[in-house]
């Protein structure tokens, strides 16, 4: 499927030390694995990933980056909840 039909992805990964990171995507498992392998966002590299704690689709990237916003605006409580339908 090309890239501009795929749905984006707000995700949410548990890191190693507790911390939670909020990203986009348009391919959810390359993004992680990227993760993991330490080459994706800087702070997943100084923050490893420890698991993939939940994900949401939107139709879009400016929809994806809105609700991207928003969970970071959340406090970590709040935050799974925020993915759920």
């Amino acid at each position: 499927m090309p890239n501009e039909e795929r749905p984006w992805f707000l995700y949410l990964i548990e890191c190693r030390d507790g911390s939670y990171y909020a990203g986009i995507t348009n391919d959810l498992e390359a993004r992680y694995r990227a993760h993991v392998d330490g080459k994706g966002a800087r702070y997943t590299r100084s923050h490893p990933p420890l698991r993939l704690l939940g994900s949401r689709s939107y139709a879009d990237r400016a929809a994806a980056s809105r609700a991207e916003w928003e969970i970071k605006q959340l406090p970590k409580g709040k935050k799974i909840d925020f993915l759920k339908p």
